[in-house]
């Protein structure tokens, strides 16, 4: 059995005990606030098209945009500041004096700067995910040892070639691990964000149904957002397992 065939089985296991589970509390507690699964997912079937594909579309194109514009701009950061100390020197105390600021307070300032709309909501995203990105790819390229480079300088290989051969594949799996730790974050502060100036979102979708007392579309969009979350863990993953093919 190849590896995709035991990731499939482990993912349906994990689904199937949490349906369980969840299954057992309804029965238990018997309340309209906790539905049964089957009722939620007949529900999610019936609304996906209608209305719960343009909202989880919308959330993944925020995801996407912030962290393509976080790798843009933080994987490059972290390589200077690995391959460079005195980049490091300089700039390492502006990434630890503004890391450790939680970034859903820094929510106001952005929707009075770039407004309500999207470009508030990617910048939250990208805020999120390039300081680790940065502080992930810098600590993987100091971690290298400097007789490494040592051949390279002596055969007269370009900056390229060290990058190619050598920055690149060392700071790849932290570079990847990196992603993966702030993007459950990224989604929970995602949810927060969508709850301000849009109509657009699973935050959107989730509250309004909440407010208007609509359990089964409210838990439809919870599990959406938790579809959505199993995607995007599962396209790290893959790319994990294609690009980092000495780790297999």
């Amino acid at each position: 059995m190849n590896k995709g065939h035991i990731v499939i089985r482990s993912y349906l296991f994990g689904a199937g005990f949490l349906l369980l589970l969840w299954w057992g509390i309804a029965l238990l507690l018997d309340l309209p606030v906790i539905p049964a699964p089957d009722k939620v997912l007949l529900k999610l079937v019936r609304i996906f098209s209608q209305s719960v594909a343009v909202h989880a579309g919308f959330s993944l194109w925020r995801i996407a945009a912030g962290l393509l514009l976080a790798v843009l701009i933080g994987y490059p950061v972290g390589v200077i500041m690995g391959y460079f100390p005195r980049a490091d020197r300089f700039l390492a105390p502006l990434v630890y004096l503004t890391y450790p600021i939680p970034k859903i307070a820094l929510l106001p300032i952005l929707m009075l700067l770039a407004g309500v709309g999207e470009f508030s909501k990617i910048l939250m995203i990208f805020l999120i995910i390039v300081f680790q990105v940065v502080i992930a790819v810098r600590d993987a390229i100091r971690t290298i040892p400097v007789e490494t480079y040592y051949p390279l300088y002596s055969l007269g290989a370009s900056v390229r070639q060290i990058f190619c051969e050598v920055i690149f594949p060392a700071s790849l799996p932290k570079f990847i691990t990196a992603v993966r730790v702030a993007m459950a974050t990224a989604v929970s502060v995602l949810f927060f964000t969508e709850t301000f100036g849009t109509q657009y979102g699973m935050g959107y979708y989730i509250m309004d149904a909440w407010l208007r007392v609509n359990y089964l579309d409210m838990y439809a969009g919870i599990v959406v957002l938790s579809l959505m979350g199993l995607l995007l863990f599962g396209l790290i993953d893959m790319a994990e397992y294609v690009t980092c093919r000495w780790r297999r």
